[in-house]
């Protein structure tokens, strides 16, 4: 089963007195366990149909599933609960709580999400995830004490930390140095093919598009192109 189904999906925001279309006709499906990039210029509406898959917003017509799940037929807390579980996040701008150091970051989504985890179960989850991203001797540095490669890979742990089916990424190397923004890249690969999740990003940047199994094109918010690598028998 494809983990992501968009069918005939459009998208409109009201500027003023002016309605503009984000997204138009938009079919497309999401395969699984794959490294999927959406890739187009600023403005093309990647990352209005990255917030789509992520049930961060709705559309205006057209049906989308999402592990299964018609997403649209959910109510707004439904929704939230299923998003918390089901799918993780990682931002450009890190999006990480000031208050709380590395540990307690990766934490907060399973207490969020009435993950049913014990404490001990969310320690050893949380500890392997720090070690598993290299960061398993900050995990009590707040995010003001580590550098932005390391605020990366703490949202990457965070987002892998309910065990979600899907991981979106908005443009994760935007603010990141060309050497570290490709060390997080290569992470993010590890995590996905050791963990067998499916990662979907939005980007321009090439050492991304480079590491993608699926590049899907998109210009002034309609799919001009999709190209899938063979996967390996």
């Amino acid at each position: 089963m494809n983990p992501v189904v968009l069918r005939n999906v459009a998208k409109h925001y009201r500027l003023d007195a002016v309605d503009v279309p984000a997204l138009a006709d938009i079919d497309l499906e999401i395969h699984p366990e794959r490294f999927t990039v959406l890739s187009g210029p600023s403005g093309s509406g990647k990352t209005t149909l990255l917030n789509l898959i992520g049930c961060i917003d709705r559309p205006d017509q057209g049906d989308i599933t999402v592990d299964g799940q018609a997403v649209l037929t959910l109510r707004d807390d439904a929704l939230s609960d299923f998003r918390a579980r089901r799918i993780g996040f990682v931002f450009q701008n890190f999006n990480l709580l000031p208050v709380l150091n590395a540990y307690e970051n990766v934490e907060y989504p399973l207490l969020l999400a009435g993950s049913g985890y014990s404490a001990k179960q969310r320690r050893e989850r949380v500890l392997g995830l720090l070690d598993a991203v290299g960061l398993a001797d900050k995990a009590r540095n707040r995010p003001g004490q580590l550098s932005g490669g390391q605020r990366q890979r703490v949202a990457i742990a965070r987002a892998l930390a309910t065990e979600p089916m899907l991981v979106l990424a908005d443009e994760p190397t935007a603010n990141l140095d060309s050497h570290t923004g490709a060390a997080i890249i290569a992470l993010m690969r590890k995590m996905q093919r050791e963990l067998k999740v499916s990662f979907v990003f939005s980007s321009h940047d090439p050492q991304v598009l480079a590491e993608a199994d699926d590049v899907v094109s998109i210009r002034d918010g309609r799919i001009t192109g999709i190209r899938r690598m063979e996967v390996a028998a």
